[in-house]
């Protein structure tokens, strides 16, 4: 009897002792949920918003000249701010800017602007604009507008202050890196109208040189630049082009269609141009065909400022051996950011990441960049004295005693574009022809089929090697950059 009764008081403990368990558990368990729940709750947390909002509006000292628009739009910002610095609320006057950025008209200074270093950074200040008149450069630091420390700033709070009425006046304070200075300067607001594609001499004449090479500069990647760029090729095509540098260096990006427009030109039908993948759509672009010359020799400039569709142009181009690319490693911003307007909210928007860009070999250029097949560097110093090349009364902005370095500058990275496409399609110069052939015997290494071709010619020669042995290099080079030094010039008038 004792023990039965023993044995009962045993199996009810062990009983009772896994009930309890079980009730930990399950108290474990719904308190995990539970609170997964309210993470995830809309209902809960629009309460806690809420609530905040109405704290705010009854205790903060200046409250009394909130708007709830004010609180909202800040906290959405807030926001979509912390997913990235590419993704933005735009209230209606943003939305506004954007527009205009991409239909080539509005009114401010004219900077490419973006968050690097958690500094607010110039990418490309927009030619013929006041800030770039005022010799703003790329790679300068916004420490201040109108008096008031950038550090912090939002990209939409700093476009808010830039823009503005054409006429009005801004204040900017700005840290040049290469000489280690603050620069304040006042601009003037103007309507800038932005021509994104342009010729050597910043202009929309486009000649080919001794040699038929084209060149042509993209600016950016607006609402009219492949339209641009095809008018720009058939000048060129007209004097019989034979080879092309398309320069992307400061191009900050622009439009994903424009990208894909100007990689058609260039690419045969069906060629891979750019795959785009995101949470709820994939999509891979392909060339049509139309309008393209798959065989026109190219080279394309880049540097550490381009960026975006810079860098879709670029990779595409290389991915295909299509192109041979000279310069710096790109940006590295390869996201794509979709405008998706709010309705009934009088024209406000969201400018959200919704995908990244992959190379047409599946390389992704988000943080990575486009690296060239040849590296040629460009230090601070040079990129400064192709500033001032570049600007109307650039010779103006520096002291006498620097304007022969300005004068003199010889683009490093575009002599190599031109080297290549010379070298490639033993193209020679006009005027002396005898120049170019030493070398690129010497480069293609060909001396069978070149002995067979310039026999006739050997008694000649005898006459011509004193020449090009004088300055076999320097006799070419600074011919065409004796070109640009007279041009800049003509620039004024």
């Amino acid at each position: 009897m004792l023990q039965t009764k023993a044995g009962r008081r045993i199996l009810h403990g062990v009983v009772l002792g896994v009930l309890l368990l079980n009730l930990a558990i399950g108290a474990k368990v719904y308190s995990e949920s539970d609170a997964n729940s309210t993470v995830n709750d809309p209902h809960a947390n629009l309460d806690l918003f809420v609530n905040v909002l109405e704290r705010v509006r009854r205790d903060y000292v200046d409250g009394g000249e909130l708007t709830y628009e004010d609180l909202v739009h800040g906290a959405l910002r807030g926001m979509i701010g912390m997913l990235d610095p590419h993704s933005e609320f735009m209230p209606p006057t943003r939305y506004t800017h954007l527009m205009d950025d991409t239909e080539g008209r509005f009114g401010g200074v004219g900077v490419h602007i973006n968050i690097q270093d958690s500094y607010l950074t110039v990418l490309a200040p927009m030619e013929d604009t006041p800030a770039y008149e005022a010799g703003v450069m790329s790679g300068d630091r916004i420490v201040k507008i109108e008096g008031k420390n950038a550090r912090n700033i939002s990209m939409p709070e700093a476009m808010d202050k830039l823009r503005g009425k054409p006429g009005s006046k801004v204040t900017m304070t700005l840290f040049r890196p290469s000489t280690r200075k603050d620069i304040e300067v006042t601009l003037k607001r103007a309507l800038i109208k932005v021509a994104t594609v342009k010729d050597i001499d910043n202009q929309r004449k486009f000649t080919v040189d001794e040699n038929k090479i084209g060149y042509v500069r993209l600016t950016q990647f607006g609402e009219a630049t492949a339209r641009d760029l095809e008018e720009a090729l058939r000048k060129l095509e007209l004097e019989d082009m034979k080879g092309l540098v398309l320069d992307l260096r400061h191009n900050p990006g622009g439009l994903l269609d424009q990208a894909i427009k100007v990689c058609e030109k260039f690419l045969a039908k069906g060629e891979p141009i750019v795959t785009t993948e995101g949470r709820r759509e994939n999509a891979k672009h392909e060339a049509s065909g139309r309008n393209a010359r798959p065989e026109l020799p190219l080279v394309v400039l880049v540097n550490r400022f381009s960026a975006s569709a810079s860098e879709i142009v670029a990779g595409c181009l290389r991915d295909n051996d299509r192109a041979k690319i000279v310069g710096e490693k790109t940006f590295g911003k390869g996201s794509v950011q979709k405008i998706l307007p709010i309705n009934g909210q009088q024209g406000a928007a969201l400018r959200l990441t919704t995908a990244k860009y992959y190379t047409p070999s599946h390389q992704v250029i988000h943080g990575k960049g486009i690296e060239p097949h040849h590296e040629v560097k460009f230090s601070r110093e040079d990129e400064e004295l192709l500033f001032l090349r570049r600007t109307p009364g650039g010779l103006k902005m520096v002291p006498d005693n620097r304007r022969e370095d300005v004068e003199k500058f010889v683009d490093p990275q575009l002599a190599k574009a031109m080297e290549l496409l010379v070298g490639k399609k033993q193209l020679q110069a006009k005027t002396k022809p005898e120049e170019g052939k030493p070398e690129e015997k010497e480069k293609e290494q060909e001396p069978q089929k070149k002995e067979a071709d310039s026999k006739p010619e050997k008694k000649e020669k005898p006459v011509e090697k004193p020449e090009t042995k004088e300055e076999p290099k320097k006799e070419s080079k600074p011919k065409s950059e004796a070109k640009d030094d007279n041009k800049p010039a003509d620039k004024p008038e």
